[in-house]
């Protein structure tokens, strides 16, 4: 009985991590500060290959305004083991570019304590400029 609880549970934490994954990119195609902050555990850290484990402020003031060019995004894979997850999509900017990253999530109760960006070929972010 208390393996079959525990699977429970544990399916239970695997699907209100994935809703937490998804909310965070809905955030952005909302570009609603409030909610993506309301995902995000204190001390949360983001890390790219421009970014080394910045924190809240900074994520703030140089990755949100991505926002105000992100059309939407298309989730191609989403994986959630335990406390990690790893996504990879396809966004759509406003103007119609494709931007395709993988991200790598690191969750602590329920909320995002790390998210580690890995850009792909092409356009790498939504306010990238270089073609």
């Amino acid at each position: 009985m208390l393996l079959i609880g525990s699977s429970c549970s544990n399916q239970g934490n695997r699907q209100a991590n994935e809703k937490t994954i998804k909310d965070y990119y809905a955030a952005y195609e909302k570009k609603d500060w409030n909610m993506l902050s309301s995902l995000l555990a204190d001390g949360f850290v983001f890390n790219s290959p421009y970014d080394d484990h910045i924190d809240l402020k900074t994520y703030k003031e140089r990755c949100w305004p991505n926002s105000d060019n992100i059309k939407k995004f298309d989730i191609e894979k989403l994986i959630v083991d335990g406390e990690d997850a790893f996504v990879t999509y396809n966004g759509w900017t406003n103007d119609g570019r494709l931007f395709r990253n993988t991200e790598y999530f690191k969750l602590k109760e329920g909320k995002i304590k790390e998210n580690a960006c890995f850009f792909g070929p092409g356009v790498s972010f939504p306010n990238n400029k270089t073609k």
